[in-house]
């Protein structure tokens, strides 16, 4: 492999484009994820990277999926990895299994305890939040690039977006890289977001993170889940398409391609799209973007 850190990437590439793909639960899912990143490598990312289940319940189909990718395409892939239900002892080991996989990139998060679990409480030998993850990792010299998550509209857990922004801060300060954003829809908030950022000393490239809109109910679903919100806009637009999956899908397609041109017309440094495993609709959207990391 010739370029092994996403950071080095970063040094000669001002935009970057990128994958995220999720551990899927039969073998023909998994024969669907690779199927679709070998058309994704058409498109000559930059990296991809795969999700960690809750508590670390996809591990093991993480550690492997990397390790296949990067084999297959010869390209870096950044392992999701979270502390929740981790003891330092055994986040050290995972690093070094990691490490013994040639595997070089790190998107560190303080993840979500498991489903029969919401209460969970961290152990005293268990990091709680994901800069304590990050000075462990760090602790590999000069081995991992580390990535963060990022929130536009500010943490569900966080009383301010100014706070947030002080966290955000603090994971930087102890290793961050850069951060991949939350799923947003109003391109004005990453404006505000990276404004709210640049004024708390963040330096760190803020990738947005682009999820597209194909089924109106999922999407609304998957928000609730993770924080986010549906902007009116959005519900405007595609609840009255919310039975017709084709009519969803082309306006996605329009949306969310205007959505990437307004950010990166921003100064966005990049787009990370969230593919859920297929290679489409995001590769249409790219291309209708033209040559945008020239």
């Amino acid at each position: 492999m010739l370029v092994k850190k996403i950071s080095d990437i970063f040094d000669t590439k001002p935009r970057t484009l990128s994958f995220e793909f999720f551990p899927p639960k039969t073998d023909k899912g998994r024969d669907n994820l690779f199927a679709a990143a070998e058309k994704l490598m058409e498109l000559q990312p930059d990296f991809f990277s795969v999700t960690y289940g809750a508590g670390g319940s996809t591990s093991k189909s993480t550690l492997d999926i990397v390790q296949e990718l990067q084999r297959r395409h010869d390209i870096p892939v950044m392992h999701h990895f979270t502390c929740t239900k981790h003891s330092r002892v055994e986040i050290r080991e995972q690093l070094n299994e990691m490490m013994a996989s040639d595997i070089h990139n790190i998107m560190a998060l303080r993840g979500d305890p498991p489903a029969d679990e919401p209460h969970y409480e961290p152990g005293p030998d268990e990091p709680r939040y994901a800069f304590e993850l990050i000075k462990i990792i760090r602790e590999r010299a000069g081995w991992f690039t580390v990535g963060v998550a990022a929130f536009p509209e500010g943490h569900l857990d966080t009383p301010t977006k100014e706070l947030d922004s002080l966290y955000t801060r603090v994971k930087q300060d102890v290793g961050a890289d850069f951060a991949i954003t939350q799923v947003f829809f109003e391109t004005e908030l990453y404006r505000q977001f990276a404004d709210r950022m640049a004024a708390a000393g963040i330096t760190m490239r803020l990738i947005p993170g682009i999820l597209p809109i194909t089924n109106y109910q999922r999407l609304c679903q998957f928000c609730e889940t993770c924080g986010a919100t549906v902007s009116p806009g959005i519900h405007d637009t595609f609840s009255p398409l919310a039975d017709d999956l084709d009519a969803t899908g082309r306006k996605g397609i329009e949306v969310v391609t205007e959505q990437c041109r307004t950010l990166l017309a921003l100064g966005a440094p990049g787009l990370h799209f969230y593919c859920l495993n297929k290679p489409e609709p995001v590769t249409t959207i790219h291309n209708a973007l033209g040559d945008w990391r020239a």
